[in-house]
């Protein structure tokens, strides 16, 4: 069993540490061209490799850390890669794009509530717990509220793919911070740890949206 968990473990890193530098990458480059397109296939992988070997490895040895990433990773990643499709007008959603949201719907829920509980209990990682579920639920709405207009919101697949993307950069940062927190003063509670990538890159997320959707509307 412990040699399964150090491969998994291994992957998981590998994974993780493409999608980090990947990511960063995109950030900086041009957005919708060639490079674009192959540098986000290599982080969508990337990142598709570090969620599902966190759940497995969170099942293997129980941990909040691996499940919450996972978690999130998971959804944020493979629903970014699911609103491309959208591009053309006559797709519709598949199966699999509703398993995606009820996936996140059910594991948003349990978040908050498992959140709620551990404030009651006194500990501050409920907080964590809360607002993860919260932006889970929020973008599961998201789908709703896409499927429910007949998918007929202009460039909306474009912005919904932005912010989930974004949202699975701030989940790779998320986890090279908390995995290495302990080289900054211990005096920062480890909550912050989580809700610092969000806070820091979060602001661009707008920024992108606005940007990138104005382009496309007027091109």
């Amino acid at each position: 069993m412990k040699e399964v968990f150090f491969i998994l473990l291994c992957l998981h890193i590998a994974g993780g540490g493409l999608g980090l530098l990947v990511g960063t990458l995109i950030l900086f480059l041009r957005k919708g061209d060639r490079n674009h397109r192959k540098l986000g296939l290599l982080f969508y992988w990337g990142m598709c490799l570090a969620g599902a070997t966190s759940l497995v490895m969170a099942v293997l040895h129980p941990n909040y850390f691996l499940f919450i990433v996972g978690i999130f990773t998971l959804y944020m990643n493979l629903s970014a890669k699911r609103y491309l499709r959208f591009k053309k007008k006559e797709q519709e959603a598949q199966v699999i794009d509703y398993v995606i949201s009820a996936f996140m719907l059910v594991f948003g829920i349990i978040f908050i509530a498992f959140g709620i509980y551990l404030l009651v209990q006194a500990k501050n990682f409920g907080i964590v717990f809360l607002v993860f579920g919260s932006i889970g639920l929020r973008f599961v709405r998201q789908d709703y509220l896409f499927r429910k207009s007949g998918y007929s919101m202009k460039l909306a697949w474009l912005s919904n793919h932005i912010q989930r993307m974004m949202g699975t950069y701030i989940a790779s940062l998320t986890a090279f911070l908390v995995v290495n927190s302990s080289i900054f003063p211990q005096f920062i509670p480890s909550f912050v740890f989580w809700l610092l990538p969000g806070i820091i890159v979060g602001p661009l997320i707008g920024r992108f949206v606005k940007k990138y959707t104005q382009k496309v509307k007027y091109s």
